[in-house]
Order: C-alpha cells, then structure tokens, then sequence
C-alpha cells in the first residue's frame, strides 16, 4: 500500500475502486488541497503498489490503511471497493477515523432478498471478467461512458487514460478485489459505526444504484445522503463541480 500526501488542513483519505489507482483522484486532490492535507491511496496491487501482487483480506487492508492515516485521525472517502475498506477500517479504529463518506459504495455489493438495489451476480460476473481479460478495452468504455456528453470530454479522457492505463493492476489484485465485491456483507458493521457516514450516488449508476438510497437509510437513519443528478458510478469524475460541492458539503457537517 502507498500513499502521497498534498495540501494542509484536516485530513482527508481517498481510497479508489476495483481496478484502478490513485490517480483517479487527481482533479479532486488538486481541488481540495487548500483546505485540506490530501491523502491518495494506492491499495495493494494497483497504481504504484503493484511491488506487492496480493490485494489482501479485507482485515488487513482495513489495518494498512489505519496505519497510514495521522494519530489526530482522518475522513475516509472510500469509492466503490475504496468503501468497503473504509468501512472496515472505521470499524476496527474508530480512534483514527472521524467520519466515512462512501461514493457510489454500500457495504454489499451483490443482491440478497432483503437487499435489492444492487448488483446481480452474473453482472458483476461479466463487468470482472471483462477487465480481467481486456483491462484497457473495459476500462476505456467505463470511463468513456462517465464523460459521455460533457463538454470537453475528450481532453479529459486522453488526460485520465494516461493516468490510469499506464498503470494496470495486478491479475492477482484484481481476482481478490472481485472477491471481495461479491461476498463481503458490511451492513451490520455500517448500522453500528460510531462515527458519522455520508453516501453520495450517481444518478444513473448501475452497480450501485441510486434507489439504494432507501436502504441505506433503513440501516442508518441519520446518515447524510446525495444523489448527483446526471452521474454514473463515477460521479467525481462525470459531474465534478457538483460532486465536489456536495463533498465539501459533507466534511463541514
């Protein structure tokens, strides 16, 4: 695990999804760092962590992370899989986390009977599979689909590809995280955190649905939420002025 610090203020933690790396944060480190001391984590196997090939269990990536973050604690902003490391860590060191904002995450991924705004099995199936075989075709239509009708959208895709497909995960980080996503269940650990926990979804969003919203509240009445409208699963990316307001919104509650 790595991480790379900027700014100067509280301390704010991004944790990134399956698959990807640090430096999709970037635009919103830049953002933030004047009001806050910016950390960008790579998880094990991804971006500049790929010395190490193993992801790790969910535990030990919950006490890495806690490791990394100042003695005065820190914000954990965990997207997608990034979630449920946050939520793993707050859990195990409440001392070192004062609040989780999960973006477009939720603390089970796959559909259950009593959970149905999530993913289905087989879609998770064929979206890993996917970037498993043909990492750089399945991450340029994810993220292509994330600027689809923005203006300028091509300059900032040619700068995010470079960021993110020069550095492709491990086959082994990748076959882990996937196991991840498909059988952790963390609604038990969300509804007893003791610190506060925020949830922003995108709109159009498909693997974790916006409707989801109600559910998360049924855990958790008093926790903060927000739907950016016109955002997919990405929605610090699709819709980053709007994401970025509804963040600050978050750290200041």
């Amino acid at each position: 695990m790595k991480a790379c610090s900027q700014g100067d203020g509280p301390s704010l933690t991004l944790i990134h999804g399956w698959g990807l790396n640090a430096g999709v944060w970037e635009d919103l480190a830049r953002a933030l760092a004047d009001d806050f001391q910016v950390h960008r984590v790579d998880l094990p196997g991804h971006g500049a962590a790929t010395d190490e090939t193993r992801l790790g269990d969910l535990d030990t990536l919950a006490d890495r992370l806690a490791a990394t973050l100042p003695i005065s604690g820190s914000t954990l902003v965990g997207w997608s899989l990034g979630a449920l490391v946050a939520l793993q860590a707050a859990a195990r060191h409440p001392q070192r986390v004062h609040r989780v904002i999960l973006v477009a995450g939720t603390p089970r991924f796959v559909q259950a009977p009593d959970w149905p705004h999530a993913m289905r099995l087989p879609v998770l199936d064929a979206f890993a599979q996917g970037l498993a075989a043909q990492y750089r075709v399945t991450l340029n239509r994810f993220l292509s689909l994330q600027f689809h009708g923005l203006p300028d959208a091509q300059a900032a895709l040619k700068t995010l590809r470079g960021r993110l497909l020069d550095s492709p995960p491990t086959p082994e980080a990748l076959t882990e995280g996937l196991g991840l996503l498909r059988d952790m269940d963390l609604r038990p650990t969300l509804a007893a955190l003791p610190c506060p926990v925020h949830a922003v979804f995108g709109e159009y969003d498909t693997l974790v649905p916006a409707a989801a919203e109600t559910s998360f509240k049924a855990l958790r009445p008093a926790m903060g939420t927000a739907v950016i409208k016109g955002a997919g699963h990405a929605p610090f990316l699709s819709r980053p002025v709007e994401f970025e307001a509804v963040l600050r919104s978050f750290l200041h509650d």
